[in-house]
């Protein structure tokens, strides 16, 4: 029930799953956070009162003659000396608002993932602009916010930026972001939360180099250690994201879709709705993260069927679309427990190399001439499902389509194309009959086959991403067109997965996975470097919905040379498939990898359903890692040696997220059983397990065996019977 404007409440007080957003709505003024972090429980009319009393700034010296508030939308005219959260112009004027709440409707969540909401409406009318704040808690302690514009004046208005904020303390003195490259994706960074602004800005509309999230806390904050709070931006185009902090003790974190000049010009009673924003606060990392993999997890549209082992033949056959060779492939990998298969790259139109095609989804005679049914019978003859790639956006200049409608390519001028890059274009889905080419010969192609999964690739970046007609850049409508298209596609075909690929972990927001059910992390699955690519992506994305594949013996991308076990118990902790001609495997690499297999299959269950903890153990050569169950009755643990250490044993290594009541056996996993550890340097417990109480577990720690460099030990945790 929205309040009329006379009587609108003075505060908002959102709380779930032990965290509390109070927002001060007092006097009119846009909506101020008096807290953001742990519950504050049943606080009273009274408290908060104090409270605002209490947090209230003095004026400063050299200042302006008022207290400075920080509303989620920072506004020049509240004195705010940051970045403000709306800038724009009507034309040179109106580029500073001073909105006034008129509404404000507080309001129990979605009955799925959301808990608690809030609608705030408000205007300037001397600025003819109205705003609308949507602010959530979900039932995981999720916070997320977005805004909407609208211009209640003929004359246009020219939106700059949007962004909003929520504030950080004074004890967040850390700031923890995200950089890298293609096959080296979320590297983290750290440095000191610094007077100033951090500023990290996605202009390419992929996320190879860019954050997916900012996290600030505590110097030296950990996995399991440290108050954090973390901001994701989550939509699949441009984005900022920023860390500020100010001289009047002042720090926060914000963030929005990043606009090209002039992309967004509203006419009257025209809206630009802003991107989700997804605030995530806890204990260390680990609890930060698991906010955010219980609110997908709570979504109507999360996966709830066991995730299948597939097999990808990119790495095995490339281009080289031999039936009889993909049939074999398809043989081997059925007899080792495989459930899904994709064929990949290489299928349609003249796409024989990277050079031309993209564009023409039409299935190649030349290649098929009798269409995909002679190898989708066979693999679903073998019991398997039937996967295909595609890259919907992108069009190579060597292609029919391109040669009869090079309008359609996005490119600020029409006589001067973008540089290509894998000598390709995108194509502007903004423009309706290219939007409608694409996804009728998707649609065309998921109708006549049995399809259950697309891999949706995306390997250039946007850049000059103008719709040549006008002009203008288009990167906020051609996100929507592709999100359009994916939503049409999965109306068409119920049923069907979508998986985002780009160049591997270019696109792993919140914005695409309202619509894809799996990731591909990084095109790099060299099991050692996937340690770190796969830590960072699992502070924003839970393991079901991280594809990690088992590589060739000699991998692909660094050439390096991994055992089997370390590969396939890399990718045992994520959705788990296969990037490998299997047809050259040896007989014991075929018999350990369907081990592992037959190992995923029976714990995948729990995998995919428990929360994600990792260890701060001192030896940073070491990484332990594991999956706790709901119910805390199970866990599955892994310590990782990444290179030599300077100790001849790992030390005593904690096991975190267990109950501390219940008493718990341990004991070693792996295909093979105990015999296969890596090493002969066994502890006493090693070859019968050995039972303590969780809390021992979890503050003193157990002895594990030496590990060499590159090597990889399971547990097991039970409770006792």
């Amino acid at each position: 029930m929205t309040t009329p404007s006379h009587a609108l409440p003075d505060h908002v007080h959102l709380q779930a799953a032990g965290v509390s957003l109070l927002l001060d709505c007092a006097e009119g003024h846009l909506p101020r956070v008096l807290h953001w972090g742990h519950s504050l429980g049943a606080i009273t009319e009274h408290d908060i009162e104090h409270l605002r009393l209490a947090a209230r700034p003095p004026a400063g010296a050299a200042q302006v003659d008022a207290a400075v508030h920080l509303s989620v939308l920072a506004e020049q005219s509240a004195g705010w000396p940051g970045t403000p959260g709306l800038t724009g112009h009507r034309e040179g004027a109106d580029f500073s608002t001073a909105f006034r709440v008129t509404a404000i409707e507080h309001a129990a969540g979605d009955g799925f993932s959301m808990a608690e909401r809030a609608v705030i409406t408000a205007t300037d009318a001397p600025s003819g602009l109205d705003l609308t704040l949507e602010i959530e808690l979900s039932s995981s302690g999720l916070a997320r916010m977005r805004a909407a514009v609208t211009n209640r004046e003929d004359r246009a208005f020219s939106l700059h930026s949007l962004d909003l904020n929520l504030p950080v303390p004074t004890e967040a003195q850390e700031i923890l972001d995200f950089t890298g490259r293609w096959a080296r994706e979320r590297s983290p960074q750290r440095h000191a939360f610094t007077l100033g602004t951090h500023l990290r800005e996605n202009r390419r509309a992929r996320a190879l180099d860019v954050s997916s999230l900012m996290a600030a806390g505590p110097t030296g904050f950990g996995w399991r250690s440290g108050e954090i709070r973390a901001l994701h931006v989550g939509w699949s185009g441009n984005t900022r994201l920023y860390a500020e902090r100010h001289h009047h003790a002042v720090a926060l974190l914000a963030g929005g879709e990043l606009l090209h000049a002039g992309e967004v010009q509203l006419g009257r009673d025209e809206t630009y709705t802003g991107p989700w924003l997804y605030f995530s606060h806890g204990d260390g990392l680990d609890e930060m993260a698991g906010r955010f993999h219980q609110y997908l997890r709570q979504r109507p549209e999360h996966p709830t069927s066991p995730r299948p082992v597939q097999i990808n033949v990119w790495e095995a056959v490339y281009f080289d679309h031999d039936l009889e060779k993909l049939k074999q492939l398809a043989d081997v990998a059925a007899s080792l427990g495989v459930e899904r298969y994709v064929l990949d790259d290489g299928w349609f139109g003249s796409r024989r190399d990277d050079s031309s095609g993209l564009g023409d989804w039409v299935v190649s005679p030349e290649v098929w001439p009798h269409g995909l049914w002679p190898l989708v019978d066979h693999v679903r003859g073998l019991g398997m499902e039937f996967g295909l790639w595609f890259e919907p956006e992108m069009v190579n200049p060597d292609s029919e389509l391109a040669r009869a409608h090079p309008e359609w390519i996005l490119a600020a001028r029409p006589e001067r194309w973008p540089l290509e890059a894998r000598q390709q274009q995108v194509l502007d889905l903004t423009i309706p009959e290219a939007y409608a080419h694409v996804r009728d010969q998707m649609l065309a192609i998921v109708e006549e086959y049995p399809i259950s999964y697309i891999k949706w690739d995306y390997n250039r970046d946007l850049t000059e991403p103008g719709n040549q007609a006008s002009g203008r850049a288009v990167v906020h409508e051609q996100t929507r067109a592709v999100y359009h298209l994916m939503d049409e596609l999965l109306a068409a075909k119920p049923g069907l997965e979508i998986e985002s690929c780009s160049s591997g972990g270019g696109r792993i927001d919140l914005g695409v996975m309202e619509r894809c059910v799996r990731v591909w992390a990084s095109d790099c699955i060299d099991p050692l470097e996937r340690q770190q690519i796969e830590a960072g992506t699992s502070l924003l994305l839970p393991p079901e919905l991280v594809g990690s594949h088992v590589a060739s013996t000699v991998n692909h991308t660094t050439g390096r040379h991994h055992s089997i076990d370390f590969r396939a118990s890399t990718a045992f902790f994520s959705h788990m498939g296969i990037e490998w001609d299997l047809t050259s495997a040896t007989e014991e690499e075929l018999s350990r990898l369907g081990d592992w297999i037959a190992l995923y299959r029976q714990n995948r269950e729990l995998l995919h359903s428990g929360s994600v903890v990792h260890a701060d153990h001192p030896d940073e050569s070491l990484t332990l890692q594991g999956v706790v169950g709901a119910d805390q009755e199970r866990a599955l643990y892994a310590l990782t040696a990444l290179r030599t250490s300077p100790f001849t044993t790992p030390g005593m290594v904690r096991l975190p997220g267990l109950d501390p009541e219940r008493r718990y056996r341990v004991r070693p996993l792996l295909p093979g059983g105990a015999d296969a550890a890596p090493t002969e340097a066994r502890t006493a417990w090693w070859l019968e397990g050995t039972t303590l109480p969780g809390r021992v577990l979890a503050t003193t720690g157990i002895q594990l065996p030496q590990l060499n460099p590159e090597q990889r030990l399971l547990l097991e945790v039970r409770t006792e019977e």
